[in-house]
């Protein structure tokens, strides 16, 4: 896919999926601009794919902070306007919903729902009306899984944000879509938060089993192509859930109340 002169700017870009799509958008001919919170790892990854710094834009971004002007300046700055924004930014749960402090819980919504609303918000001017925005969600954002009760509302949040903000503007663009992946092999379960806010710092036999984040990035730049409002990427199993989930939610709950969800 050519998206020369085009430019997308991709928020948890140091790793994983943000990573992935970052260097299939940059290899398809794009200027891509790099946010997350580590620096070092997004001039890493600059490096590796632009050296000359031609093409790309390093933005440290904190989505917990919440405002995002001077972002938004920097970008109109270096490229006038962008064309996609994927909101891939974000952090796990892995705790019971009795047991996360509130503060964890409202961690995980300030960066997961407020600062994804908030930066995509922030970023409107400058996108494109031929563009689109681009959210990951998951497939806990259809239906919640033990020890990812916060994570889960979030997505479920994200969900009926990005709906709404499509029926908005379905004359006007720029378009919307909804990435919804099951299992990906990333360090999302390493940096999932547990009850007290820590890290759990191990890998999940499911997400060390998932599919490889390339297989996002290659979905991200087919729904571009296609006009997709939204598409799932996803293994037998989690489709299979969101199936039941519409079909049978009442053998779905029993299946998830027996089932040792990691």
């Amino acid at each position: 896919m050519n998206l020369k002169g085009k430019t997308a700017w991709i928020t948890g870009a140091s790793s994983g999926i943000g990573e992935a799509t970052a260097r299939a958008f940059f290899e398809a001919g794009a200027n891509v601009i790099l946010s997350a919170r580590s620096r070092e790892k997004l001039e890493a990854l600059q490096k590796e794919l632009d050296p000359e710094k031609k093409r790309s834009l390093v933005l440290p971004l904190d989505l917990s902070q919440g405002s995002f002007g001077d972002a938004v300046s920097q970008v109109k700055e270096s490229f006038s306007s962008i064309h996609y924004l994927v909101n891939n930014g974000g952090i796990s749960q892995r705790a019971l919903a009795r047991e996360a402090s509130m503060e964890t819980v409202e961690q995980i919504f300030r960066v997961n729902a407020l600062g994804t609303i908030a930066l995509t918000s922030a970023a409107f001017p400058i996108i494109d009306p031929s563009g689109r925005i681009l959210t990951i969600t998951s497939v806990t954002g259809r239906f919640g899984t033990p020890l990812r009760s916060s994570y889960s509302a979030t997505k479920h949040a994200l969900h009926g944000y990005f709906d709404a903000m499509r029926a908005e503007q379905s004359a006007t663009g720029p378009g919307v879509t909804l990435i919804v992946p099951g299992f990906v092999k990333t360090n999302v379960s390493i940096n999932a938060l547990t009850s007290d806010g820590s890290a759990q710092g191990t890998m999940d036999p499911s997400t060390n089993a998932g599919l490889p984040p390339e297989a996002v990035a290659r979905a991200i730049l087919k729904a571009i192509r296609k006009g997709k409002d939204e598409v799932v990427v996803a293994g037998f199993k989690e489709r299979f859930a969101l199936f039941l989930k519409r079909f049978a939610p009442g053998l779905l709950k029993r299946m998830l109340a027996k089932t040792a969800v990691t």
